[in-house]
Formats: C-alpha cells, sequence, structure tokens
C-alpha cells in the first residue's frame, strides 16, 4: 500500500464549548494540513472516537471525505475488543472514499498473541477494506510482537501495514528485517520519525503535524533522499514541541498549540481535560518558536 507511505496526520475533533462538534474548524484543519502530507487518519485515538457516537464518527469522516475532495487517501480508525462485533462493523461498511481501516489491537482483555493472531485474521475475513494494524502498548496493555506481526501479514490478505507506537526502536528494526515486502512500517511515535525511517520505516502517523505538516514532511523528505544530515536538523527542530504537547497527554496538549494558531479551540469531551495554564504557556513557547 505505497499509498499509505509518508506522513499521515491523525486529525483532532474540534469541540465548541457546548460539546458539539465544530465542523467549521475542522474544514480549517484539513485544508491546514492537506498539501503536507500523505494522508489523513480520521477517528485515531487524536480524533477522541471514544466520547463520539457511531452517528457522529461517521459525521466527521463524511466531512473530512467532502473537504478532501479526493485529494488524499483517507483512513478510518475502528476497534474494539469485541471481535465478532467489530468484524461485523466493518462488512457493513459503506463509505465510498475511505482507503483503509486503522484498527488498534484488543485494549482491556490483555489477549494472548495467538489471540491477537486470531483477532485480525477474522477482521481481515470480513473487511472490504485494507487493515493497518495499530500496536499502541501504553493504552491497550498488549504489545503485538513482531513474530505475531509477521505472521499476520503473511496469513492474511487485508492486513497491509503496521502503525507501530512501542517507542521501541529494537522492535522496530526486527519488524523492517522480516516483514514481508510491500507490507507497510508506519510510526506511531512523533519523536522517533528519525530513527524509523533509519531503520527502514515507511513513514509516521502524526500527532505534531496538526500543527506543522511542512516540518515533518521536512524530516520524511530529507530521508528519502539519504540527506541524514538535514534530517537530524529538522528532527530536532521539533523536539521541544512534541515534548510540551505530549507532556499532559493526546490530544489535550495539541490542541493548546491548535489555539495558538488560530485552527481551533482546545475543548473537550470528559473525561478528557485541558492542559494545566503552566504547560499551556511552556506549548505555547514552543509553538511560537517554530512559526
Amino acid at each position: 500500500m505505497k499509498e499509505l507511505n509518508g506522513i499521515g496526520v491523525a486529525l483532532v475533533t474540534p469541540f465548541q464549548e457546548n460539546g458539539q462538534i465544530d465542523f467549521d474548524s475542522l474544514e480549517k484543519l484539513v485544508k491546514h494540513v492537506k498539501d503536507d502530507v500523505h494522508f489523513l487518519v480520521v477517528m485515531g485515538t487524536t480524533g477522541e472516537a471514544s466520547t463520539l457516537s457511531e452517528e457522529e464518527r461517521l459525521s466527521v469522516l463524511d466531512f473530512v471525505l467532502q473537504v478532501n475532495s479526493g485529494q488524499l487517501p483517507v483512513v478510518f480508525g475502528m476497534g474494539g475488543n469485541d471481535t465478532a462485533l467489530l468484524a461485523s462493523q466493518l462488512e457493513s461498511f459503506d463509505r465510498v472514499g475511505v482507503s483503509a481501516f486503522l484498527i488498534a489491537s484488543p485494549s482491556y482483555n490483555k489477549p494472548t498473541q495467538e489471540g491477537i493472531y486470531r483477532h485480525y485474521s477474522v477482521l481481515s475475513e470480513n473487511s472490504p477494506l485494507p487493515i493497518i494494524l495499530y500496536n499502541v502498548p501504553s493504552r491497550t496493555g498488549s504489545n503485538v510482537l513482531p513474530k505475531t506481526v509477521v505472521r499476520i501479514a503473511r496469513d492474511t490478505e487485508n492486513v497491509v501495514a503496521i502503525k507501530e507506537a512501542a517507542a521501541n526502536i529494537p522492535q522496530v528494526m526486527e519488524l523492517s528485517a522480516k516483514l514481508p515486502e510491500g507490507f507497510a512500517l508506519l510510526s506511531g511515535d512523533d519523536p522517533l520519525l528519525l530513527p524509523h525511517l533509519a531503520c527502514g520505516g515507511d513513514g509516521l502517523i502524526s500527532v505534531a503535524a496538526n500543527a506543522f505538516p511542512k516540518n515533518f514532511r521536512a524530516i520524511y523528505d530529507a530521508c528519502l533522499s539519504g540527506d541524514f544530515e538535514l534530517a537530524r536538523k529538522e528532527q530536532f527542530k521539533m523536539s521541544t514541541f512534541i515534548s510540551e504537547i505530549f507532556a499532559e497527554g493526546n490530544p489535550a496538549g495539541i490542541k493548546s498549540a491548535l489555539k495558538y494558531l488560530g485552527i481551533c479551540e482546545n475543548h473537550f469531551r470528559l473525561p478528557l481535560y485541558p492542559v494545566s495554564d503552566t504547560q499551556e504557556q511552556k506549548i505555547i513557547v514552543a509553538t511560537s518558536s517554530l512559526q
């Protein structure tokens, strides 16, 4: 899935103060990023999918598809810890214009590696679209080990990529060495884009690119051309900003940066909540330094 290589942005979902979706700001955000990234991700963790109803999630997707107008591939986040229910939802999915699903491994259940393998096997059999496996142990409570990912990649038809967010470079190296050709290895960790690409990775699904898509595209393009000196310079330039926006959780930090940039307000649905005043000032300083 070469169209899923490069820089993807995990779009935030802007809200109004009353908790309703702010579609005007969402349009502003999509237009802000779409000329500088390779694909869009809707309803990932950063999009606060867990506090939106199914109807709201689909309304956000439909709106992004409309604003995007076919310019970029669009990935839609789906997930859950009930394999049968999720398989049914995939099978009945009827939106045109979506390139792939992003599906995190089951959370809370903490399945074995065999359970994870069988989960994705069933999803692959029932999905009308390609699937990006999302490994994020800090949120799911379990790590999808490289041998399991390789097994899934070889045995399923529809699982075509992984968003690897274990913050573990040796694990990235093992995946890069063992995954079959054509299986996309994407990072889910903004601070690790440079080493991820250096180890043979294919791109990044980024949070920070909501604010600064050009900067992440510059890192990717430099690595692709073999100019790692420039890539290091660009990655180091982003380091403080990345650190500050994640200091009190995601998407609280990136929404503070987007508020400062005039793209959307930093409203949330509980239990998510804005960053502290002290942290917001740090984010503002880091954001202003990149303008």
